[in-house]
Parts: C-alpha cells; sequence; structure tokens
C-alpha cells in the first residue's frame, strides 16, 4: 500500500494514522487485502495533515503520485504497462479507474486538436482535492513520461489560486501552469495520442484488459453517488434538471437525497453548478462560442443573466476563465 509504506518512510505516528483510516494491523501485512475508498482517503488525509503540522516535506503529494501508475493493481496496471499509446492509456485509466485512481474521477474529452483529462473527486474530499489532484497529474504525468520516454508538453489547469510553493509544481509537472481555471484538467494537443510507445505490446495490453474486464465483472460494485450525478446533469442540462427529479432518477425522497450528498460534503446545488460551469467552459474553449450563444445552450434568457450566474458559481467573469485556459 502506496500511502502506508510513504506514512512509514516520513516517520508518521502510525498508530495514529491506523486509527484515523479505521485500519488495523492485518490489512497491511497482507497487501493484496483491499480498503475502501474511505479509509484510503482517510489514511491519505491524516498523512497530508500530520506532515503540515510538523513542517516536514511540502512535496509528498508529488512523491506519492510518481509511484502511483502504472503501479502494482493487477490486470488493470498490466494493461497500462503494455498500453500502444497515450490514448490507450487514457481509455484504460478511465475504463478501470477504480483500481487505479478509486479518489479521484478521470473524465477524457477530445475537441478541435486537443484531448482534455480532468479529474473530479469522486468520493467528497473538498479540504484534500488539491492534495489529490497533485498526485493523480503526477501519477499520469510520471507514467507518460516513463512509457513514452519523452516529456509529453501537458498543459495543467487548476482549481485554485497559485500555489505558495510553485517550484514543486514545475519540477514534478513542468512550467506551463494555469491556476483560477475552476477546472482540475491536462490538456495535450491530439498529436500526440497515437505516437506509438516503446514499451508497448499490443497482445499483452489485450489479454490484460480482458482479465481486467473479468475481474471488474466479478467485483462487488463500490460506486460513489457523485459522478453519478455529475453524469445525470450533464445529460439532463438543457432540461431544466431540479432537485426533485434528481432525487427520482436515484429512487429515493429528497431528504435522503440531500443525505446522500451530505455525506460527500457537498449539496445538489453545488453539484448542478459544477456541471453548468464546466459546460460553459467546454463550450467556450472547444466550441468557441460567445456569452450570448452559451447563454442560450444552458437556457439563460440573455446573456446579462448568464454572466451574472457564472460570477455567482466561479467568482470569476466569463471573459477571465477563458483568458485562464487560454
Amino acid at each position: 500500500m502506496l500511502a502506508w509504506q510513504s506514512a512509514q518512510r516520513f516517520e508518521v505516528d502510525l498508530d495514529g494514522a491506523r486509527k484515523a483510516s479505521k485500519l488495523c494491523a492485518d490489512d497491511f501485512s497482507q497487501p493484496e487485502r483491499k480498503i475502501s475508498p474511505e479509509q484510503y482517503l482517510a489514511l491519505l488525509q491524516y498523512l497530508a495533515q500530520y506532515l503540515a503540522r510538523h513542517s516536514q516535506s511540502k512535496d509528498i503529494s508529488f512523491a506519492l503520485g510518481q509511484h502511483m501508475l502504472p503501479g502494482h493493481y493487477g490486470s488493470a496496471s498490466q494493461a497500462l504497462l503494455h498500453a500502444k499509446n497515450l490514448r490507450q492509456a487514457l481509455q484504460i485509466l478511465v475504463q478501470f479507474q477504480s483500481s487505479l485512481c478509486p479518489l479521484l474521477t478521470p473524465r477524457v474529452k477530445e475537441e478541435n486538436g486537443q484531448m482534455i483529462l480532468y479529474w473530479m473527486d469522486q468520493w467528497g474530499a473538498p479540504g484534500l482535492l488539491p492534495f489529490l489532484v497533485e498526485k493523480h497529474m503526477t501519477a499520469v504525468t510520471a507514467m507518460c513520461r516513463w512509457l513514452s520516454e519523452q516529456r509529453l508538453p501537458w498543459r495543467y489547469c487548476f482549481n485554485r489560486s497559485r500555489a505558495a510553493h510553485i517550484e514543486q509544481h514545475q519540477v514534478h509537472l513542468g512550467h506551463d501552469l494555469r491556476f483560477d481555471c475552476y477546472l482540475d484538467a491536462m490538456i495535450i494537443p491530439s498529436d500526440y495520442l497515437d505516437i506509438p510507445w516503446p514499451r508497448a505490446n499490443a497482445v499483452s495490453a489485450e489479454q490484460a484488459i480482458a482479465q481486467a474486464n473479468a475481474e471488474l465483472a466479478q467485483q462487488a460494485p463500490v460506486q460513489s453517488i457523485i459522478p453519478q450525478l455529475y453524469d445525470y446533469l450533464a445529460a439532463n442540462l438543457r432540461c431544466t434538471p431540479s432537485l426533485e427529479k434528481a432525487a427520482h432518477h436515484f429512487d429515493c425522497s429528497i431528504a435522503t437525497f440531500k443525505r446522500h450528498l451530505a455525506r460527500h460534503g457537498t449539496h445538489f446545488q453545488a453539484e448542478l453548478d459544477q456541471v453548468r460551469t464546466h459546460m460553459a467552459l467546454y463550450l467556450f474553449h472547444f466550441q468557441s462560442m460567445d456569452n450570448e450563444g452559451v447563454a442560450a445552450y444552458l437556457g439563460f434568457h440573455d446573456a446579462t443573466n448568464f454572466r451574472r450566474s457564472f460570477k455567482r458559481w466561479t467568482g470569476r467573469t466569463p471573459s477571465l476563465l477563458r483568458l485562464a485556459l487560454e
């Protein structure tokens, strides 16, 4: 378990880590034993907070990411290891996210000569999200550099203000960093998607993918409602989604639905505003729409109302966010 090994290396209070994550000694003595996403999240949170309190290494998120992928997660990792190119590697990452990156949901879009990989909170960890994003972005960057044997020209967008210690980002990610983007994403020209990777093995990759699919079918599903709600809202964005409609879609009462979201540190309006913002950014960046076009797509009566709502969602005007993504 990578997080536990790091806790030992950084001399973290191991008993405290066990208690915080509700784990027992057997969970660490048997590497094949699986823990829940909530336990993994609690362990990482304890690790990050402990090191922050004791003024130790500020690059723990990047250090964890360096060794995260392809990882040792069974057939899914083997599939990544033998991926023929970046396109297939990203497809594998998304398809087997429950094994490869269980705490964040990776989503991929390709349009207008660009591929965007963006990361979504899956289990409700707003306080730890910057840590997780750094970890996952570093993991993909390091994996691609190793398997492609070159440093790929990723552009990194962060949904937060400029980091205090930018040097770590530059060392582990690169210098093309954008902050205040209201989206945690990695963008790369589509030209790099289909370049063959030196370590590729098409037969081994297909065999590993088939085995990973078989393993996935046998596993009890461990799903968070957050990515499911995101997909529902994105598909119904032009049909005026509401709390009542969403609760009905997930076959529960409004009160129960609210409790599900509250357990993940969120609420319906926040999730709806996020989906609207992401769609607006997509239309701005990939479809080259102006305020009037985006306002019409999202069902606003005019661009003025849209700009006002957009600023409420993000704290910034559409024009400023468009510049951040360029």
